[in-house]
């Protein structure tokens, strides 16, 4: 084969090479500017790419967090209504039981605050009963039986199971109650339930040894349980703080991770338009240029 067609396989050859390279690099841009991203496939950056897959996975983490934080707080929060509700009702009885204990209401108006009592037993039972989601916040993990049934039984129904939620790595939180470790379970077990009947029963007899015991006996145990409500109030608004600094501590890392991620992936759509524009120019100037390269290679090479 002689120098002149040796000469033209070459230049042939390297015109395709230079003018493959040129639509890469042109496709490359195009891609880019259609994802607005730099990183459309790992041999792209092979570095970048491992951060990228870690950062989504970090933001993954941070969204099932965000996501248990918010259900944990909706759930402390209904909790937290129901306990209050609970509060002010039980300090009524309070009001009810000291106005009986000073003798001076009629017969009556005992009869009228013992009915009173029993309503509002009624009502603590049904604020005990409150669901959250469709589930009974405070039956443990029995979340589809209410903890107590309407009428004169006040035995438990749920369970002392807990119910927690995952707020970050390696962090949990208990977002449910034990409330009858404060009402109690039935009988004459001296928590909050069984003292309400009491002081109902109380007035209800109406006797001095019952008024008696209203002003005394009857009292003590209450406050013993309206204490008792009160630090079971006092732990959930403490967990309620807990979870909102760490749903602030998640927004904060989700923010951090997703400047990082659009600092690493995200084009600049500006200069990828200007070399886009630069490129594709180049290339078809190439092309035609390269025409007439080839073209005249072969013509070299059939003449020789």
């Amino acid at each position: 084969m002689s120098l002149d067609r040796i000469t033209a396989l070459m230049t042939a050859t390297a015109t395709n090479a230079n003018l493959s390279e040129d639509l890469n690099r042109l496709t490359q841009t195009e891609d880019e500017l259609s994802s607005g991203k730099t990183i459309n496939q790992p041999s792209d950056n092979p570095y970048g790419a491992s951060v990228v897959v870690s950062l989504n996975t970090n933001l993954s983490q941070q969204s099932s967090y965000s996501a248990n934080i918010t259900d944990g707080t909706n759930w402390l929060n209904t909790a937290g209504g129901a306990l209050t509700d609970i509060e002010n009702m039980v300090q009524t009885v309070r009001e009810l039981a000291v106005e009986g204990a000073n003798g001076t209401n009629s017969a009556s108006d005992d009869q009228n605050a013992a009915q009173e009592v029993n309503q509002l037993i009624a009502a603590v039972k049904q604020a005990a009963n409150t669901s959250y989601d469709g589930q009974y916040i405070f039956s443990g993990t029995a979340t589809g039986t209410a903890p107590y049934q309407a009428g004169s039984t006040d035995t438990y129904q749920g369970n002392s199971g807990t119910i927690s939620r995952e707020i970050g790595a390696n962090e949990t939180v208990q977002v449910n109650s034990n409330i009858s470790s404060v009402l109690g379970n039935g009988g004459s077990d001296g928590l909050l339930l069984s003292s309400l009947r009491q002081i109902a029963s109380d007035l209800s007899s109406g006797s001095s040894s019952a008024l008696t015991s209203l002003g005394t006996s009857d009292l003590q145990n209450l406050d013993t349980n309206l204490s008792s409500l009160q630090q079971m109030q006092s732990n959930v608004g403490a967990l309620t703080n807990r979870l909102s600094i760490a749903s602030s501590a998640a927004q904060t890392m989700t923010a951090d991770d997703n400047t990082e991620l659009a600092s690493t992936e995200d084009a600049n759509m500006a200069t990828l338009a200007t070399d886009y524009s630069t490129e594709s120019a180049g290339y078809q100037a190439a092309l035609q240029a390269g025409a007439q390269i080839i073209q005249q290679s072969l013509l070299n090479f059939l003449s020789s």
